[in-house]
């Protein structure tokens, strides 16, 4: 029988249950993935703080790792150059011109520590620590006036933290749980 939409002479074939030699060459396909493969990928950070790692990091801290590995794209102060700006906006998502920043439009402190880790910087992701990821948290927060100058964040305190436009965006309906 020929398959509908297939070139002419092509036969549909369905794999038989018994064919053990089929079942030996799916089985064959890929490697298998040690516990630890997936340990290393498997880093996302929940809304409430699940999956944040040990270390810490302090503003201070964070102001020269950014510095040294972030001004070149988003500028000394975070207010953007080839990167996005990452401070301000504050009181402007409702406005003609609304300015979308860390301070202004994300609604958790935990969803910046997750995209730091995973994406940035640019040239290099996932090459900062957990402690300089803390700590560029810490300095972002602070620049947006969410943390103070002395502030060090933590899995705890990091998930502590309100952010201004926390409730500015609507649950998601769709069944399940994160």
């Amino acid at each position: 029988m020929a398959c509908s939409g297939s070139a002419p002479g092509l036969q549909a074939s369905a794999p038989r249950n018994g064919d053990a030699r089929l079942r030996a060459a799916i089985d064959a396909i890929g490697t298998p993935v040690s516990a630890s493969d997936v340990a290393t990928w498997n880093i996302d950070v929940a809304p409430d703080g699940r999956g944040l790692p040990a270390g810490s990091g302090d503003v201070a801290t964070g102001a020269r790792i950014f510095a040294a590995k972030c001004a070149a794209c988003h500028g000394a102060k975070g207010e953007g150059l080839i990167g996005d700006p990452l401070v301000g906006g504050q009181g402007t998502l409702t406005s003609a011109s609304p300015k979308r920043t860390v301070g202004s439009y994300w609604p958790y402190a935990t969803t910046l520590f997750d995209y730091v880790r995973r994406a940035m910087p640019y040239n290099a992701p996932q090459s900062l620590s957990a402690d300089e990821v803390y700590a560029v948290s810490a300095w972002i927060l602070n620049r947006n006036g969410i943390v103070p100058d002395d502030a060090r964040l933590d899995a705890q305190s990091l998930a502590a933290v309100r952010m201004p436009n926390r409730d500015g965006f609507v649950p998601d309906p769709r069944p399940g749980r994160l």
